[in-house]
Formats: structure tokens, sequence, C-alpha cells
């Protein structure tokens, strides 16, 4: 699990808010499985590699059909900082 949800967990659990997170490992279409996992959950964290333009036309992004289509809202964390 990435950092930033870990801490964000951390301080909602020190503040008195109960926390639960479910880790799974499943195998599928990646978008696809992250979007089923979307429903009914408060939050969606995921990853991007950071592939746009070119790339993102040929493969679409699985980060880009979560944030469109999950039933929670999503939260997208780069791979690497920008800039």
């Amino acid at each position: 699990m990435g950092c930033l949800a870990t801490r964000a967990a951390a301080d909602k659990a020190a503040a008195g808010h109960e926390v639960s997170i479910k880790v799974r490992a499943i195998t599928g279409v990646p978008a696809e499985e992250l979007l089923n996992a979307s429903a009914g959950t408060d939050l969606l964290v995921v990853g991007s590699r950071g592939h746009g333009g070119f790339a993102r036309l040929l493969l679409g992004s699985v980060s880009s059909q979560c944030v469109h289509h999950a039933d929670c809202p999503v939260v997208v964390v780069p791979s690497r900082p920008r800039g």
C-alpha cells in the first residue's frame, strides 16, 4: 500500500475514526477489476506510471478509467515526482 494511503489511514485512526483497508491480489483486466472493487467502497487509491500522449491513446489508462467510471472517489498517486 502506498505511503499516502497509509498516512491518511493513520491520521484518521489517530483522530478516533474507524479505518478499514482491504488489500487483495487478483488477476484479470486491471481497469475492470479495479472498477468492480470500487463498488461499495469509500475511496479507491491507484498508482499511475505516467504514460501520456500517444501511449495513452494506444494502451488506454487504468487510472483514467478508474477516475471516470469508479463508484467512489479515486486518488491517483504518480509513480515519480513531477518537475
